[in-house]
């Protein structure tokens, strides 16, 4: 005992652990509580959040990045135009003697360039045999097919001395001297006055915004958490209300973000109601249904207890097996019915193969068939090799055929023939399975109403629950499929037409689904 009893209080602590697991996400089931917690999405004011500041923060980068290249070419603006009348001053005082280019520049204006910084401003004047007439020698050349027409400035950025300068330059051209070389005179200075003057708008502009920032996302964060308001009040709402309440929320006061949610969770709620009316209703109605078998199960055994005669008991023996019998085939009727109404629990389609699962099904009830001295018989593709794939669960489909078969022989007379079918339609993309009977057909008024529940047609002969052609359209409803019944018409003359019941199917297209 002593062993025993830290052993209880340990199991009893896990089952506590795995209970309150449970609880912390009621919307899960039991078994998927773990995998939800590990994939639980993130929260909405959180993504909403992240989509909101994200592009915010990423765009604030490039926003300064554009301003300074903005800055930049403002600062390039009333440089360029000052290098440009430099250009023109220089252009001007320039003048031919003797057939040579002279500047005749007083010595204050060549001061005046370089008054700033006598390394920040360049100029240079080459004749029109190349020679240096003026400025600095080392300044850099342009192109010759670059050199701008007489009397036009153009600009170039350049490197003198390791450094970056924007070079204004343009060409003189004498009349007086034809065929010589136009005389090319250049101004240039470095971009640290440019960079300084951007640098200052560029930090005119940031301060601010590092003020805005901090600003922007506070009201960013403010203003998401008011507009989630209504989505916390509507989850707050949905928490007060009782387990059994299925009546709609008032859509109309919702938000109209918010409006489609409140609607769409009204439709749940409603098909919700429907599904529980109809799953009462299923076990009423069964619940009936069972009563007349069991019943008489019950009297014949009863009766089968108060003989003494053996033949008495012989045949009362026999009344509780054919009993017994159609109980239990109401049973599996009944459950099969229950799991193709079901369709909300998320049924697992696979690849099934339609000719298989038919052939399948006809052995199941040869016995049968051979029984009532019938002619049970299977037709299937054109060609052994070709595969007829649906996407749905085998078991239902099989349980499918199976109630379609048991209806042909339940309804066929003695000696009759029924026919299973499997063909494929390939220009539509369907596989139709029929089922065709030699029995005595349904009429076409009864043909909608023969696969509602229980339904069987007045005057007609037969053992059948009414639950057949019932499971058969809930299956293939599930399966996304039509259901048609149809007359087969096996003798021309006299005309005798018996069923024909088609389940079309679409099918899995290997091909296409090819890359």
């Amino acid at each position: 005992m002593s062993v025993s009893a830290p052993r209880a209080t340990a199991h009893a602590a896990d089952l506590d652990e795995v209970r309150d697991a449970r609880y912390a996400n009621p919307f899960a089931p039991p078994d998927e509580t773990e995998a939800q917690a590990e994939t639980r999405p993130r929260s909405l004011f959180g993504e909403i959040l992240d989509w909101m500041l994200a592009p915010l923060l990423l765009l604030w980068p490039m926003s300064l990045a554009v301003t300074y290249l903005v800055a930049k070419s403002i600062a390039n603006g009333p440089f360029d135009r000052a290098l440009e009348t430099d250009a023109y001053v220089l252009a001007r005082q320039i003048q031919p003697v003797n057939g040579v280019a002279e500047l005749t520049l007083p010595e204050s204006t060549r001061d005046f360039l370089r008054a700033d910084n006598i390394d920040s401003v360049f100029y240079q004047v080459l004749g029109a045999r190349g020679e240096l007439v003026a400025g600095d020698r080392d300044m850099p050349l342009p192109r010759e097919d670059d050199r701008p027409q007489p009397g036009i400035v153009e600009f170039r950025d350049d490197m003198l001395r390791g450094n970056d300068i924007r070079v204004a330059y343009t060409t003189v051209e004498f009349p007086q001297t034809p065929g010589a070389q136009p005389v090319l005179v250049q101004v240039a200075e470095t971009l640290d006055k440019r960079s300084a003057l951007a640098n200052d708008i560029i930090k005119g502009v940031i301060l601010p915004q590092f003020v805005i920032l901090p600003l922007a996302i506070l009201l960013v964060w403010f203003g998401l958490s008011r507009g989630l308001a209504p989505l916390h009040a509507l989850q707050a709402h949905i928490r007060a209300r009782r387990p059994d309440d299925l009546s709609p929320l008032e859509a109309r006061r919702a938000p109209p973000e918010i409006e489609p949610l409140v609607t769409s969770f009204n439709d749940l709620l409603t098909r919700l109601e429907q599904n529980m009316e109809l799953q009462k209703r299923f076990i009423a109605d069964a619940a009936h249904q069972m009563k007349t078998p069991l019943a008489g199960l019950r009297t014949q055994a009863e009766l089968a207890l108060r003989q003494d005669a053996s033949a008495e008991v012989h045949r009362s023996l026999e009344q509780i097996a054919t009993s017994s019998e159609h109980a239990a085939r109401l049973v599996t009727q009944l459950l099969a019915l229950a799991r193709a109404e079901n369709r909300m629990t998320g049924q697992i389609f696979t690849p099934v193969e339609m000719g298989e699962v038919a052939r399948s099904a006809v052995r199941d009830w040869v016995q049968a068939a051979l029984a009532k001295q019938m002619d049970l018989g299977y037709e299937g593709p054109e060609t052994s090799q070709e595969s007829v794939e649906v996407e749905g669960n085998a078991v239902m489909l099989r349980e499918m055929l199976s109630n379609l078969i048991d209806n042909a022989i339940r309804y066929t007379p003695v000696g009759g023939r029924i026919t299973v079918r499997v063909r494929r339609d390939v220009a539509a993309r369907l596989v139709h399975v029929e089922v065709e009977d030699t029995g005595m057909g349904i009429p076409a008024a009864e043909r909608e109403r023969v696969v509602e529940r229980f339904y069987r047609i007045l005057g007609r002969e037969g053992d059948g629950s009414g639950l057949g052609l019932a499971i058969v359209r809930e299956i293939a409803t599930m399966h996304g499929g039509t259901l048609t019944i149809e007359d087969n018409v096996y003798q021309a003359s006299p005309r005798l037409a018996g069923t024909l019941v088609r389940v079309s199917l679409r099918t899995i297209d290997r091909a296409r689904d090819l890359p």
